[in-house]
């Protein structure tokens, strides 16, 4: 299994990221709050995750250890896929899932695209005594400059799941909070919440 990418990032899309490693540009599916923190043309180290399917190899590519640790404990609840496992931490860090999870709190993970009642309830069931206690890191992600913030909260809707047109009304929802610095990834969580709440 592939642990970890370390090499020059040399694509970003709306849902991955593609490093360059000994000359091989690895694609890494990542939340849009791992990828906030990446820049074409920079280095970047990120822990892997490598799901295999019988049609295919997909790589997952993480902010840290802890998110990439998170990521694989809760695909081992049933009902729970790499995608809907990436929505989690897409949704919520890993601390706020651990803490939901801890708290039977059934309204945050259903926030999450994929998650209704019965599963968050068994998600809760079955990773309560395993998912262990928050660690207290907070994931702060870069603020990302460059990019037009509104295009990549959108597309990351869109590519969770989200229907283009709830994803643009959710857009202008969290526009007054952007600031002068945006942070897309708070942007994203704070946009999910809307759409949670609609």
């Amino acid at each position: 299994m592939i642990a970890f990418v370390r090499g020059r990032v040399a694509a970003l899309t709306l849902s991955s990221a593609v490093v360059e490693v000994g000359g091989v540009g690895l694609e890494l599916m990542c939340t849009p709050g791992t990828l906030a923190t990446l820049r074409t043309g920079e280095s970047a180290t990120l822990p892997t995750s490598m799901v295999v399917r019988e049609d295919s190899l997909t790589l997952f590519g993480f902010v840290d250890d802890d998110e990439k640790q998170t990521f694989e404990l809760v695909q081992t609840a049933s009902g729970v896929g790499p995608k809907v496992a990436q929505s989690m931490l897409a949704v919520l860090s890993p601390d706020d899932l651990r803490r939901a999870i801890a708290a039977d709190d059934i309204k945050t993970l259903t926030r999450v695209p994929g998650i209704g009642q019965k599963g968050a309830q068994r998600i809760v069931l079955e990773l309560k005594d395993r998912i262990g206690a928050p660690s207290g890191v907070r994931h702060a992600s870069a603020p990302a400059a460059e990019a037009p913030w509104r295009d990549q909260v959108h597309q990351g809707l869109v590519g969770l799941g989200w229907p283009v047109r709830d994803a643009e009304k959710a857009v202008d929802t969290v526009a007054p909070e952007a600031g002068d610095v945006p942070d897309v990834a708070a942007l994203l969580r704070s946009a999910l919440r809307s759409l949670s709440k609609a």
